[in-house]
Order: structure tokens, then C-alpha cells, then sequence
């Protein structure tokens, strides 16, 4: 193995460590903060279900897109380069879309740092 391949194998970890982070942060706030801040708003009982949803799921697709991204690099699988290239892509649109919806934050920063290590990654690959 090339010492860019283990850079790129480096940088895909990282990522991948970052995701995995961040979902438990985000399951953490949802328990501690979010859910009940739902259950005490008036909001209507779909609208809490549908906000709930949407949390979780978020934690759930950081965890999805990292261990594919790791599978990627780490298995024996042909198509890495282009796996590893489009998990760090769905992350950094997942990062813009919540910027522009959401704003600038600490988690979203995580998250485009996240695509970025994944991105490089999986550019470095041979």
C-alpha cells in the first residue's frame, strides 16, 4: 500500500470518527433537549412527531453514510474511490442545505469538516 493510500485511509477515518461524534451528540441533545422541548410546545402532534423524525434520522444518516464510507475504504471493494467521493459529497450538501436553512453552527461545522476529510480521502485514493 502507497503512503497516499494510507493518508487517504487516514483522512476517511477521521471522517468517519467525526460522523460517528456528532450522531451521538445529536441523540443526546434530541433526549436531553429537544424532545421534550417538543412534548411542551403547542405545536400541533404531527408536527412534533414530524420534528422528532427528522432529528433522529439526521444522527441516523451521519452513521449510515460513515460506515459505508468505512466499508468503502477498509473492505476489499472495487468501487472505493467513487463511494468514499460521493459519501463526502452527500455530507457537504447535507452541510449546505442545513446553513441555509438552519444557519452557521458548531455541529454544522463538524459536519463539513467531516465531508471534507472524506472528500480528500477519497480523492487521494489511487
Amino acid at each position: 500500500m502507497t503512503g497516499r493510500n494510507k493518508t487517504a485511509r487516514v483522512l476517511v477515518l477521521l471522517g468517519a470518527m467525526v460522523l460517528f461524534v456528532s450522531a451521538a451528540v445529536h441523540t443526546v441533545a434530541y433526549l436531553k433537549v429537544f424532545s421534550p422541548a417538543f412534548g411542551a410546545s403547542n405545536l400541533q402532534a404531527t408536527f412534533q412527531s414530524a420534528g422528532r423524525v427528522a432529528f433522529l434520522l439526521m444522527a441516523c444518516d451521519w452513521i449510515v453514510i460513515a460506515v459505508v464510507a468505512l466499508v468503502a475504504t477498509f473492505g476489499d471493494v472495487r468501487l472505493r474511490k467513487a463511494l468514499v467521493l460521493i459519501c463526502g459529497l452527500a455530507i457537504l450538501v447535507e452541510t449546505a442545505l442545513t446553513a441555509a436553512f438552519v444557519g452557521f453552527f458548531i455541529a454544522n461545522e463538524l459536519i463539513g469538516s467531516a465531508g471534507l476529510f472524506l472528500l480528500v480521502g477519497g480523492l487521494l485514493f489511487e
